[in-house]
């Protein structure tokens, strides 16, 4: 390619990527726009991008201007495997002049008769969103020229798909959480509930969840937990802890005996996430509460005429990891006629900066043995006030209501 020749394509390049109509469209219609341009400028046959997916293992056909049938058939690439997975893997150019099952894993590519290939990585924020690449059915030499035009189209497309999915994947996460926290609490005359949920600040919805149930015999399941980590994946294993949770709860009385169950479970199914749970089952019939802990933090109990306190329960190793090797424990409390308890997470108490013991002191000053719902609004003034929270806070009270008249 002579001079003039090369700096009209850079030229070309250029005005293409920063074209202010392209901040317009949506992500979809930005895509085809640019793999056309992409496919004219290059004189290409193909162009085509590769988003990963959530886990970050494989690469997804998403987009393409001569190759649709590729995301149209729901091709899968694992990184690191064949041409575009090594392109990810490595976060370097690849460039191939022989297409086959020996240097490709998606035979479309071969059977569309491409000869040559060209990918580049789209990376943005330091992490990698995808593949580009572009093929010819004729055996060509991709310049460094051409690597460096065809890197700065993947540049701009790795930053469009940064931020949709930034997007997408708050706005799914924020939908799970909603569809998985309780609606109207299943209170009675005897017991009052409420709760809180708000997102952090800094970490967007997360794995905080809690839950409240009926169970058999006239008890009631409340849990509190929280899946380390923020965002979908967290969300997704929330929601599968929870599930399971549920089901354990209906086979098994004793809280420590389901919390073991959901560790089991956790470790061999969730082996990549951890979390901390507490749960605790009210017998209605004579106001005592069993409670386990998994790592969590205890609840505070108010009890008339007595000074709020922390319950002195054992806290077992969190839930993941096959941690709990020697058992987990359990405690059994009694809540008389007025008593409120308060299960929390620790984006509650804990701030930056600030000192953890104190927020703990000040957590139990703002419990009380007052209605549910008023409860929680004490706890929230004292310990959110008019300040966002940077991590999740959730917050469940019950109370064991004096019986009228």
């Amino acid at each position: 390619m002579d001079e003039p020749q090369s700096a009209r394509m850079r030229l070309r390049a250029l005005e293409a990527v920063t074209d202010s109509s392209l901040r317009e469209l949506d992500v979809d219609k930005l895509f085809e726009v640019l793999l056309w341009q992409v496919r004219d400028l290059f004189e290409v046959d193909t162009a085509t991008v590769l988003l990963t997916d959530v886990t970050g293992e494989q690469l997804v056909p998403t987009a393409t201007c001569g190759l649709e049938e590729e995301v149209f058939q729901g091709v899968r690439i694992p990184v690191g495997a064949g041409f575009a997975g090594q392109v990810a893997q490595r976060r370097t150019p690849v460039q191939i002049n022989r297409v086959d099952e020996s240097t490709v894993v998606n035979p479309l590519l071969w059977q569309r008769g491409l000869h040559s290939l060209l990918g580049v990585p789209m990376i943005a924020q330091g992490d990698l969103t995808g593949v580009l690449h572009i093929g010819s059915i004729v055996t060509r030499r991709f310049s460094d020229e051409d690597i460096a035009l065809l890197q700065l189209f993947a540049d701009r497309l790795a930053m469009a798909a940064h931020v949709d999915r930034s997007h997408s994947l708050r706005a799914a996460a924020s939908v799970l959480q909603d569809s998985l926290l309780p609606g109207l609490l299943p209170a009675t005359e005897e017991w009052g509930m409420a709760g809180r949920y708000v997102p952090g600040t800094d970490s967007g919805v997360g794995g905080d969840w809690y839950d409240v149930f009926h169970l058999p015999g006239g008890r009631i399941g409340l849990v509190i937990g929280d899946v380390v980590g923020n965002g979908l994946s967290a969300a997704i294993v929330m929601g599968r802890l929870r599930s399971a949770l549920r089901a354990y709860a209906l086979e098994f009385i004793d809280p420590a005996e389901v919390l073991g169950k959901l560790d089991r479970k956790a470790s061999h199914f969730e082996n990549h996430h951890m979390a901390t749970v507490a749960y605790t089952v009210i017998d209605t019939a004579n106001g005592r509460m069993d409670l386990a802990l998994a790592g969590h933090l205890p609840p505070v109990l108010a009890v008339p005429g007595q000074p709020s306190a922390f319950v002195d329960a054992p806290v077992g190793p969190p839930i993941g990891y096959n941690l709990a090797v020697t058992g987990r424990q359990g405690i059994s409390v009694d809540m008389p006629a007025g008593a409120l308890v308060a299960l929390y997470t620790d984006g509650l108490v804990e701030r930056r900066g600030l000192d953890l013991d104190e927020r703990l002191e000040m957590l139990r000053d703002a419990v009380a043995a007052v209605p549910a719902e008023a409860a929680c609004v004490r706890i929230m003034a004292a310990l959110v006030g008019d300040q966002p929270s940077p991590d999740d806070v959730a917050l469940l009270t019950i109370r064991h209501n004096p019986v009228s008249g």
